[in-house]
């Protein structure tokens, strides 16, 4: 089993120890902290269960000895797929509490995800909750564990069937659990990947709980904050930023919402006084829409966060007058580097701009293609390097190699410019990203599942924009013959168990894709080129 490890260089560690970003907390230390101030306070709420910060703990600790009864040993990998239930947090509590790590997946991950993930984080063991949104994770497990058999257990929330039931888990007295080392990984991210399938981001006790600490302050997170978590709890937005993370280390609420639904969301935050939430910018756009004919009273909200994608200027601006509340545009990754909008700012810095980093300490560069910097206020790539910024990613020495600098600063693919006052907008994507709604797809992946279909001779993958999505991903085939329909396309995709947000958008049929006069072109510049000629053909139909 490969060791899980994000080494920071000495100098670095002891320079964000003596800044106080890193105090030595860990997220053990953390709960039971607050479960030792606040023991009765409401912390989690889902569905029809309102859990204390004492009971959290106390589930969370029942977790804990439950998994290490099953045999798991501290350093173990789990991957977790668990819906915005209210178990979701008992149970990655548990894990940090065993020392174990958990590796995040999303609900609408399926088994070609699930499986590389396992693989690839040397997994033993499954987390799932039995249904969501009528999907049957307990025939997924089945799958997956005849595809990697060192998945030796599978928990299941819910009716387990032939499964270890997690309603089974029961507190040990007699156990005592050893404290992890705040240097040590707390648990593996997944990251959109640039060329294939996700890579695997490690994350310290020091540097997250600092990127969340630091958050909450910045977002004004405090006992009486109440955050409503609705989207996915295994992003890395809604987990940090403040997130419930935030929420809970600053004594807060933390309401989860199984649907990120102007309607199912909308009733949260009238019945339990939401003050803050985040979204990505398609769903910001629906929640303006419902937010004129609600009968919900949506006063309590004070800030609503956008972030996952770019939030265009003018969708921005009816936040205020439409939902009475503060916009605040958040631009990250879960490799690090988060930037806000501060609460305070002016409304044209809040709706024109992506923010400015948490740290003083977070460096980022904006350099040319030659990795020259650019003037100042002039486009250019994105690389930062700071106090909750990895500096590899787990088991993937061709992707480190790809994006970190040899002096430790990570290529982010983002295009950026700086105003004066150190905000940053966001130009777009360097790399062959498509932004889906905020979830990062790769180009390259698709297109292998899109070669396997018999009747496609090549594909290319491309972003085109999109009102709503932001960007939405269009494929470029040329068919083996005569070409099937782009339903057909469709339906083969679904087949392929992947993630449905990975289904092209669009497909376009080609006759051939361009070449060099000696008949060479890389995918990069075909997939520039084809974007080009698309949006080319928009603009005449204008």
């Amino acid at each position: 089993m490969i060791p899980v490890h994000q080494d920071f260089p000495v100098e670095f560690a002891e320079r964000y120890r003596a800044a106080g970003y890193w105090r030595g907390e860990t997220f053990p230390a953390f709960i039971r902290e607050r479960a030792a101030a606040f023991p009765d306070r409401v912390a989690v709420i889902g569905g029809e269960q309102r859990w204390t910060y004492g009971e959290l703990l106390g589930r969370a600790e029942a977790a804990a000895a439950g998994f290490l009864a099953l045999g798991l040993k501290p350093g173990d990998r789990v991957v977790v797929q668990i819906p915005n239930i209210p178990e979701f947090l008992s149970a990655v509590f548990g894990l940090f509490i065993a020392r174990l790590i958990p590796v995040y997946a999303l609900p609408a991950h399926r088994l070609t995800e699930i499986v590389h993930f396992a693989r690839k984080s040397d997994a033993c063991a499954y987390v799932i909750a039995a249904g969501h949104d009528g999907f049957d994770y307990r025939a997924l497990a089945r799958e997956v564990v005849a595809e990697v058999p060192d998945i030796r257990h599978v928990v299941v929330i819910g009716d387990a069937q032939e499964f270890t039931p997690f309603a089974s888990f029961a507190a040990d007295p007699s156990l005592e659990f050893a404290l992890p080392s705040p240097s040590e990984v707390a648990f593996l991210q997944i990251s959109g990947g640039s060329t294939g399938l996700s890579k695997l981001i490690p994350r310290t006790h020091d540097d997250y709980i600092y990127s969340f600490r630091a958050s909450a302050d910045i977002c004004g997170l405090d006992e009486t904050s109440v955050y409503l978590c609705a989207l996915p709890a295994a992003h890395n937005f809604p987990m940090s930023s403040p997130g419930y993370f935030g929420a809970l280390y600053a004594g807060g609420r933390v309401v989860l919402s199984p649907s990120p639904s102007a309607e199912a969301s909308f009733a949260l935050i009238e019945r339990e006084g939401v003050t803050i939430t985040g979204l990505v910018p398609p769903l910001a756009l629906l929640w303006l829409q419902a937010a004129a004919r609600t009968k919900h009273d949506l006063s309590s909200l004070q800030v609503l966060q956008v972030g996952g994608a770019k939030f265009m200027p003018e969708s921005a601006k009816r936040v205020r007058p439409v939902l009475g509340c503060t916009l605040q545009q958040v631009f990250g990754m879960a490799e690090g580097l988060v930037n806000y909008t501060r609460l305070d700012d002016p409304e044209d810095v809040i709706v024109e701009t992506q923010g400015r980093p948490i740290s003083p300490d977070d460096e980022v560069l904006i350099l040319d293609d030659a990795g020259n910097p650019v003037p100042e206020g002039e486009p250019g790539n994105l690389l930062v390097r700071g106090p909750y910024t990895i500096r590899a990613y787990h088991n993937d020495p061709g992707a480190n190699a790809r994006s970190f600098t040899a002096d430790g600063f990570y290529r982010t693919g983002d295009v950026v410019k700086r105003t004066p006052e150190g905000n940053l907008v966001v130009q777009g994507r360097a790399t062959d990203h498509i932004n889906r709604a905020g979830e990062k797809i790769s180009a390259e992946e698709i297109e292998d599942h899109l070669l396997a279909h018999p009747d496609v001779f090549d594909a290319a993958v491309v972003s085109v924009p999109d009102e709503f999505l932001g960007e939405r991903s269009c494929a470029f085939i040329i068919a083996q013959g005569e070409p099937p329909k782009a339903s057909a396309i469709k339906a083969f995709m679904r087949t392929r168990n992947l993630a449905d947000f990975k289904v092209p958008d669009q497909i376009v049929f080609v006759s051939a894709f361009q070449t060099t006069a000696v008949g060479k072109i890389s995918r990069k510049e075909l997939r520039a080129a084809l974007r080009e000629k698309f949006l080319e053909g928009q603009r005449g139909k204008a």
